[in-house]
């Protein structure tokens, strides 16, 4: 069995090719390919591979299905004896990945293999790769140049 551990969101998660996966809203197009270079741990028949942080080399690639929220979350808060109540509901933006392949230095070690001229069809658009690296700094501002596009 073949699996990885990777960061996305802040979060930490196991994943493995053939499934899928609900992480922090990524800003990505639905059906587009993303890489995930935020790598921990491999893991291959056996053969273990730490990062420390990272795994050097490592990547994990996944399609996009969906954009999605998450169950609702009440949040209640009461002082008693002062007649205060602050009644909230919460929830959190998704995004659901399909594991395609996990692969170190180049070598696919889980998932299907990538061809290198895949042959594009008439009525799709071709694939668009997005390199996700995840960062503690958060903008609130949206991008102008990829609305205006849009």
């Amino acid at each position: 069995m073949t699996y990885a551990i990777i960061e996305t969101g802040g979060k930490q998660l196991r994943v493995e090719p053939g499934r899928f996966y609900d992480v922090e809203r990524l800003a990505v197009d639905e059906e587009a390919t993303v890489v995930i270079d935020r790598v921990l741990f491999v893991e291959n028949d056996g053969s273990i591979s730490v990062g420390q942080p990272l795994v050097e080399g490592a990547t994990v690639e996944a399609t996009v299905l969906r954009h999605l929220r998450g169950r609702k979350i009440i949040v209640y808060k009461m002082r008693p004896k002062k007649k205060t109540r602050k009644k909230q509901g919460h929830r959190q933006e998704l995004t659901r990945l399909m594991i395609n392949s996990i692969s170190v230095d180049g070598t696919v070690v889980a998932g299907e293999q990538t061809d290198a001229s895949p042959q594009p069809s008439v009525e799709s658009e071709p694939d668009t790769a997005v390199t996700v690296s995840t960062s503690t700094s958060t903008s609130a501002e949206p991008d102008l140049a990829e609305t205006a596009d849009s």
